[in-house]
Protein backbone atom coordinates (compact mmCIF):
# COMPACT_ATOMS: atom_id res chain seq x y z
CA UNK A 1 0.00 0.00 0.00
CA UNK A 2 1.29 3.33 -1.00
CA UNK A 3 2.08 5.49 1.86
CA UNK A 4 2.83 9.18 1.88
CA UNK A 5 3.50 12.03 4.61
CA UNK A 6 1.42 15.13 4.14
CA UNK A 7 1.98 18.44 5.71
CA UNK A 8 -1.42 18.97 7.57
CA UNK A 9 -2.02 22.62 8.52
CA UNK A 10 -5.17 22.21 9.32
CA UNK A 11 -6.75 24.62 6.55
CA UNK A 12 -9.20 23.65 4.22
CA UNK A 13 -6.63 22.98 1.65
CA UNK A 14 -4.35 20.52 3.31
CA UNK A 15 -7.66 18.60 5.35
CA UNK A 16 -8.78 17.85 1.29
CA UNK A 17 -5.99 16.89 0.02
CA UNK A 18 -5.45 14.57 3.49
CA UNK A 19 -8.95 13.11 2.54
CA UNK A 20 -8.13 12.83 -1.53
CA UNK A 21 -5.35 10.68 -0.51
CA UNK A 22 -7.17 8.73 1.99
CA UNK A 23 -10.22 8.30 -0.87
CA UNK A 24 -6.96 6.73 -2.78
CA UNK A 25 -6.25 4.09 -0.60
CA UNK A 26 -3.07 5.88 0.39
CA UNK A 27 -1.80 5.50 3.95
CA UNK A 28 -0.71 9.12 5.53
CA UNK A 29 1.51 10.05 8.41
CA UNK A 30 0.51 13.89 9.04
CA UNK A 31 3.26 16.76 9.81
CA UNK A 32 1.70 20.13 11.14
CA UNK A 33 4.34 22.65 12.58
CA UNK A 34 4.03 25.19 15.33
CA UNK A 35 5.91 27.73 13.80
CA UNK A 36 5.54 30.86 15.98
CA UNK A 37 1.85 31.90 14.33
CA UNK A 38 -0.18 33.89 15.81
CA UNK A 39 -2.38 31.08 17.27
CA UNK A 40 -2.78 27.45 17.40
CA UNK A 41 -6.26 27.10 16.22
CA UNK A 42 -5.09 25.01 13.39
CA UNK A 43 -2.87 22.88 15.45
CA UNK A 44 -5.47 21.80 17.27
CA UNK A 45 -8.37 21.11 14.20
CA UNK A 46 -5.51 19.37 13.10
CA UNK A 47 -4.95 16.96 15.66
CA UNK A 48 -9.02 16.87 15.92
CA UNK A 49 -9.13 15.47 12.74
CA UNK A 50 -5.89 12.89 13.06
CA UNK A 51 -7.10 11.24 16.18
CA UNK A 52 -10.71 10.79 14.87
CA UNK A 53 -9.05 9.21 11.75
CA UNK A 54 -6.68 7.58 14.07
CA UNK A 55 -3.37 8.71 11.64
CA UNK A 56 0.13 9.13 13.29
CA UNK A 57 0.00 12.81 13.48
CA UNK A 58 3.13 14.92 14.65
CA UNK A 59 3.49 18.14 16.04
CA UNK A 60 6.84 19.48 15.12
CA UNK A 61 7.93 22.70 17.40
CA UNK A 62 10.10 25.38 15.56
CA UNK A 63 8.02 28.55 17.15
CA UNK A 64 11.58 30.11 17.83
CA UNK A 65 11.90 30.20 14.25
CA UNK A 66 9.63 33.45 14.14
CA UNK A 67 12.13 35.38 15.25
CA UNK A 68 13.68 34.91 11.77
CA UNK A 69 10.72 35.66 9.97
CA UNK A 70 10.63 39.53 10.06
CA UNK A 71 7.22 41.41 9.95
CA UNK A 72 4.95 38.93 8.43
CA UNK A 73 1.88 39.49 9.97
CA UNK A 74 1.21 35.95 10.70
CA UNK A 75 4.05 35.82 13.24
CA UNK A 76 4.88 39.19 14.18
CA UNK A 77 2.78 40.79 17.17
CA UNK A 78 4.06 44.52 15.69
CA UNK A 79 1.59 43.55 12.56
CA UNK A 80 -2.19 43.20 11.81
CA UNK A 81 -3.48 40.80 10.08
CA UNK A 82 -4.98 42.49 7.05
CA UNK A 83 -8.40 42.56 5.39
CA UNK A 84 -9.91 41.92 2.16
CA UNK A 85 -9.27 39.84 -0.81
CA UNK A 86 -5.65 38.05 -1.82
CA UNK A 87 -5.85 40.57 -4.72
CA UNK A 88 -5.09 43.40 -2.88
CA UNK A 89 -0.91 44.37 -2.28
CA UNK A 90 -1.36 44.53 1.33
CA UNK A 91 -1.65 40.65 1.42
CA UNK A 92 1.45 40.62 0.76
CA UNK A 93 2.22 41.02 4.78
CA UNK A 94 1.18 37.49 5.44
CA UNK A 95 4.21 35.26 3.04
CA UNK A 96 6.20 33.74 5.79
CA UNK A 97 9.81 33.90 4.50
CA UNK A 98 10.50 30.87 2.78
CA UNK A 99 8.19 28.95 5.14
CA UNK A 100 7.36 26.04 2.93
CA UNK A 101 11.15 25.27 2.11
CA UNK A 102 11.76 24.85 5.99
CA UNK A 103 8.62 22.49 5.81
CA UNK A 104 9.58 20.35 3.39
CA UNK A 105 13.04 20.34 4.58
CA UNK A 106 11.85 18.60 7.61
CA UNK A 107 9.24 16.63 6.07
CA UNK A 108 11.60 14.99 3.55
CA UNK A 109 13.77 14.31 6.55
CA UNK A 110 11.30 12.12 8.29
CA UNK A 111 10.16 10.42 5.05
CA UNK A 112 13.87 9.09 4.62
CA UNK A 113 14.15 8.04 8.23
CA UNK A 114 11.08 6.46 7.64
CA UNK A 115 11.37 4.75 3.71
CA UNK A 116 8.28 7.15 2.80
CA UNK A 117 8.87 7.81 -0.98
CA UNK A 118 6.46 10.99 -1.57
CA UNK A 119 5.70 14.26 0.41
CA UNK A 120 2.68 16.12 0.02
CA UNK A 121 1.72 19.53 0.79
CA UNK A 122 -1.47 21.75 -0.46
CA UNK A 123 0.00 24.48 -2.79
CA UNK A 124 -2.82 25.65 -5.03
CA UNK A 125 -2.90 27.93 -7.95
CA UNK A 126 -4.84 30.82 -5.95
CA UNK A 127 -1.23 31.33 -3.79
CA UNK A 128 1.06 31.40 -6.72
CA UNK A 129 1.72 35.21 -7.48
CA UNK A 130 2.08 35.78 -3.96
CA UNK A 131 3.73 33.27 -2.11
CA UNK A 132 6.64 32.08 -4.21
CA UNK A 133 7.53 28.54 -2.28
CA UNK A 134 3.46 27.70 -3.67
CA UNK A 135 4.82 27.99 -7.55
CA UNK A 136 5.44 24.92 -9.48
CA UNK A 137 9.03 26.50 -10.94
CA UNK A 138 9.27 25.76 -6.83
CA UNK A 139 8.45 22.37 -6.43
CA UNK A 140 10.38 21.31 -9.75
CA UNK A 141 13.63 22.75 -7.79
CA UNK A 142 12.73 21.36 -4.24
CA UNK A 143 12.17 18.21 -6.22
CA UNK A 144 15.91 18.62 -7.80
CA UNK A 145 17.17 19.00 -4.01
CA UNK A 146 15.41 16.01 -2.95
CA UNK A 147 17.31 13.96 -5.16
CA UNK A 148 20.41 15.51 -4.44
CA UNK A 149 20.45 15.31 -0.69
CA UNK A 150 19.46 11.88 -0.17
CA UNK A 151 20.02 8.50 -2.78
CA UNK A 152 16.30 7.48 -1.37
CA UNK A 153 14.90 9.59 -4.00
CA UNK A 154 12.09 10.97 -2.00
CA UNK A 155 9.87 12.99 -4.15
CA UNK A 156 7.53 15.92 -3.29
CA UNK A 157 3.81 16.15 -4.59
CA UNK A 158 1.37 19.06 -4.75
CA UNK A 159 -1.75 17.31 -6.49
CA UNK A 160 -3.63 20.63 -6.58
CA UNK A 161 -0.79 23.33 -7.47
CA UNK A 162 -2.81 24.29 -10.52
CA UNK A 163 -6.30 23.66 -8.92
CA UNK A 164 -8.32 27.07 -8.13
CA UNK A 165 -9.17 27.04 -4.25
CA UNK A 166 -12.94 26.12 -5.80
CA UNK A 167 -11.59 23.63 -7.64
CA UNK A 168 -10.19 22.54 -4.19
CA UNK A 169 -13.53 22.88 -2.12
CA UNK A 170 -15.09 21.06 -5.09
CA UNK A 171 -13.32 17.73 -4.63
CA UNK A 172 -13.98 18.13 -0.60
CA UNK A 173 -17.46 18.30 -1.50
CA UNK A 174 -17.57 15.84 -3.46
CA UNK A 175 -16.40 13.95 -1.07
CA UNK A 176 -18.72 14.96 1.25
CA UNK A 177 -16.50 16.45 3.79
CA UNK A 178 -17.25 18.59 6.74
CA UNK A 179 -15.08 21.95 6.44
CA UNK A 180 -16.56 22.73 9.51
CA UNK A 181 -13.29 20.44 10.69
CA UNK A 182 -11.03 22.58 9.39
CA UNK A 183 -9.69 26.14 10.25
CA UNK A 184 -8.45 28.81 7.62
CA UNK A 185 -8.87 31.91 9.16
CA UNK A 186 -5.80 33.98 10.26
CA UNK A 187 -7.10 35.40 13.13
CA UNK A 188 -7.49 33.24 16.43
CA UNK A 189 -10.63 34.37 18.02
CA UNK A 190 -13.90 31.74 18.79
CA UNK A 191 -15.21 32.36 15.18
CA UNK A 192 -13.77 33.34 12.12
CA UNK A 193 -13.48 36.78 11.08
CA UNK A 194 -14.71 36.37 7.89
CA UNK A 195 -12.29 39.86 6.86
CA UNK A 196 -9.53 38.27 6.78
CA UNK A 197 -7.82 37.68 3.07
CA UNK A 198 -7.54 33.37 4.04
CA UNK A 199 -11.27 34.07 4.87
CA UNK A 200 -12.14 35.66 2.17
CA UNK A 201 -11.09 33.14 -0.08
CA UNK A 202 -12.30 30.33 1.43
CA UNK A 203 -15.61 31.99 1.51
CA UNK A 204 -15.68 32.53 -2.44
CA UNK A 205 -14.91 28.96 -2.80
CA UNK A 206 -17.75 28.05 -1.58
CA UNK A 207 -19.87 30.45 -2.97
CA UNK A 208 -18.43 29.26 -6.18
CA UNK A 209 -19.78 25.86 -5.55
CA UNK A 210 -22.97 27.41 -4.99
CA UNK A 211 -22.28 26.18 -1.03
CA UNK A 212 -22.01 28.27 2.11
CA UNK A 213 -18.95 28.15 4.54
CA UNK A 214 -19.94 26.43 7.70
CA UNK A 215 -17.85 28.13 9.92
CA UNK A 216 -18.77 31.58 8.79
Amino acid sequence: MKKITLIYSGGSDSYTLLHYALSKNITVDCLTFSYGQKHNKEIDFASNVCEELNLKHLIIDISNSKTIFGNSSLTSLESKIPHGSYKEETMKSTVVPNRNMIFLSYAIAYSIAHNIKEVWYGAHAGDHFIYPDCRPEFLDAMNTVAGLCDPSETKIEAPFINFTKGEIIKIGLDLNLDYSKAWTCYEGNKNPCGKCGSCVERSEAFIDNSEIDPLI
